[in-house]
């Protein structure tokens, strides 16, 4: 999980700027075995955009979590979008939707629980 590594938040913020905090650790450790899955309830977010792009060099597959419209995000990056422009619905959706994608994974890397 990006932007859990309080050091290395406020490191990458304080010298390359809080818009780049996600792309720092994307340009450090992802390979394109990994998967990035991102939230922005606007499609604009600076931080998420710069993430995408650093995952793109790095090859890495992208899901986007948002909203009705796409925003800023490149037209071909996944998306999966909640038909609301109402945050706060939309953010409930993206909640859902991240236990789903747990639920699938787990039951992908360890059977039937």
């Amino acid at each position: 999980a990006l932007g859990t590594n309080s050091s290395a938040m406020t490191a990458i913020g304080n010298d390359y700027g809080y818009d780049n905090v996600f792309a720092r650790e994307i340009q450090a450790i992802a390979t394109p075995d990994d998967v990035l899955i991102t939230i922005t309830t606007s499609g604009n977010s600076t931080n998420i955009l710069k993430a995408l792009e650093a995952a793109k060099e790095a090859n890495v597959q992208s899901v986007v979590l948002t909203g009705a419209g796409r925003g800023m995000i490149d037209a071909a990056t996944e998306t999966l979008n909640i038909p609301s422009t109402d945050t706060a619905r939309i953010q409930e959706c993206h909640i859902l939707l991240g236990h789903i994608i747990c639920g699938l994974v787990e039951q992908a890397m360890f059977g039937s629980l």
